[in-house]
């Protein structure tokens, strides 16, 4: 308590202008007090008086005399403090100079003035954090450039081999066509040159007046058989037939297109394998039908004599209650992460990720609007993208290992068949503003038919 009146004390004999102890206080008309010094100088650089303080202004300088009162007041506080604080042969404490309050001040002055640089560099690094990640988005964009420029430069070059390749064949046949006539012509003109040849010699002939040389000519000409020609009744030049030629260039491009875009999509998956993260499943969101692996790796639906056996789970709200469904227990609130689920031997299945305010009660609808982004497996062979409206998926081979990819800031997710490195669906410009969890759903037994487990497998980049 006496540390405290001794505090206040102190501040009642500080002039607010030099903050020291007074020396020679007067008072303004307002009731404030100030050092005379002080004041006086404090007005003598102003357009007008007025208090410091309280700011009232006054019209004529206020005639200012020391306050006796409080000059013997401020007399007896540096006494007191001298008394209270110093030792024999120690210098005047701090406190009786006002010394301690500057020092306070100032040290006051460098915590700010610390904490502001602190605040600064902070700043600073968070804009080479930022610059760092433009040139890394620059030098991604480059990249990827370079690599279109070259997938198309190729692709452009194969489409004009292949246009190329498709006008020479059909040149081709058009030019053996127009041989094959060419030489039928030229033995009909070879033919027609002959007969006409005839024709003028037996017509020379019947005009001959010597019948004994009009006998000879006739039998050596032997007019009633003219000169031996090809039955061409049955030659005939068909025109060159293209059917197909079309089809199986563009069949034959097809072919090239498909090999490149293997090895597009192989180089793809490995780059969002990059992102793979360790996923288990959360034993509190999973349907009391479902069994879980110790590891948390694997989750198939229980037989019925283990639906019988199964404990009493709490109904807590993040468990599905009707749909045979678990999330990870992982989440996802930026970046891209992927993982891997192996779905081998099933006949249903759903997969995918969800949000984290999803309905987990009663009948569940998949699909963006409800907060789900999945793919799903029904009849063996019915694939699913469970977009609004649903998207049937036309896979080349049933999918033996799923890849999830996500990219939260990009709104991206991807699914895809990792054995065959194959795309299978998008979903884009999704727009994320919750934690994103992965989602499995092993679906029912179907009579044994889908009792393999939904398995979340370790990712392998090649």
């Amino acid at each position: 308590m006496a540390a405290a009146n001794y505090l206040q004390s102190e501040d009642q004999f500080l002039c607010s202008i030099c903050l020291d102890v007074f020396t020679d206080p007067v008072s303004t008309p307002c009731g404030h007090n100030f050092c005379k010094n002080c004041i006086t100088e404090h007005w003598n650089i102003s357009n007008t008086c007025f208090c410091p303080i309280c700011k009232e202004g006054f019209t004529t300088r206020p005639d200012l005399r020391v306050n006796t009162f409080i000059s013997e007041m401020v007399a007896q506080f540096r006494q007191s403090a001298q008394q209270k604080v110093s030792k024999p042969g120690e210098v005047p404490s701090d406190i009786c100079t006002g010394t301690k309050l500057k020092r306070e001040y100032e040290g006051m002055k460098g915590k700010t003035e610390a904490k502001i640089q602190q605040m600064i560099q902070k700043r600073q690094l968070k804009i080479q954090a930022i610059q760092h990640s433009v040139d890394l988005s620059e030098e991604d964009a480059d990249r990827e450039i370079a690599e279109g420029v070259q997938v198309f430069t190729s692709l452009k070059e194969s489409v004009e081999r292949g246009l190329n390749e498709l006008i020479n064949t059909i040149k081709e046949k058009q030019k053996t066509t127009e041989k094959q006539a060419e030489a039928f012509i030229k033995e009909l003109e070879q033919e027609i040159s002959e007969l006409m040849k005839r024709s003028t010699e037996v017509e020379q002939v019947l005009r001959s007046e010597d019948h004994l040389h009009l006998l000879q000519s006739v039998q050596s000409l032997n007019i009633q058989h003219p000169p031996p020609t090809k039955d061409w009744t049955e030659v005939s030049v068909r025109p060159s037939s293209y059917e197909g030629t079309v089809v199986k260039a563009v069949a034959q491009l097809e072919e090239t297109l498909s090999k490149k875009m293997k090895k597009l999509l192989e180089a793809e998956l490995k780059r969002v394998q990059q992102y793979a993260v360790d996923v288990t499943l959360d034993p509190d969101t999973a349907h009391p039908d479902l069994i879980l692996s110790d590891d948390g790796k694997q989750v198939n639906l229980g037989d019925r004599l283990s639906k019988l056996l199964r404990k009493n789970l709490p109904d807590n709200p993040e468990r599905f209650s009707n749909s045979a469904s678990v999330l990870g227990k992982q989440s996802f609130s930026s970046g891209r992460f992927y993982f891997e689920a192996q779905v081998k031997g099933k006949t249903k299945w759903d997969l995918g990720v969800v949000r984290e305010s999803i309905n987990r009660k009663g009948s569940i609808n998949l699909g963006p609007q409800n907060g789900y982004w999945t793919i799903w497996l029904r009849n063996r062979n019915e694939y699913k993208a469970l977009a609004d409206p649903p998207v049937l998926l036309s896979l080349k081979s049933p999918p033996q290992k799923v890849g999830v990819f996500v990219d939260y800031e990009e709104g991206l997710v991807s699914f895809y068949d990792v054995d065959a490195a194959a795309f299978i669906y998008s979903f884009t410009g999704c727009s994320f503003t919750e934690k994103l969890f992965p989602f499995f759903s092993p679906c029912n037994n179907n009579d044994g038919k889908n009792s393999a487990p939904l398995i979340i497998s370790p990712v392998r980049v090649n």
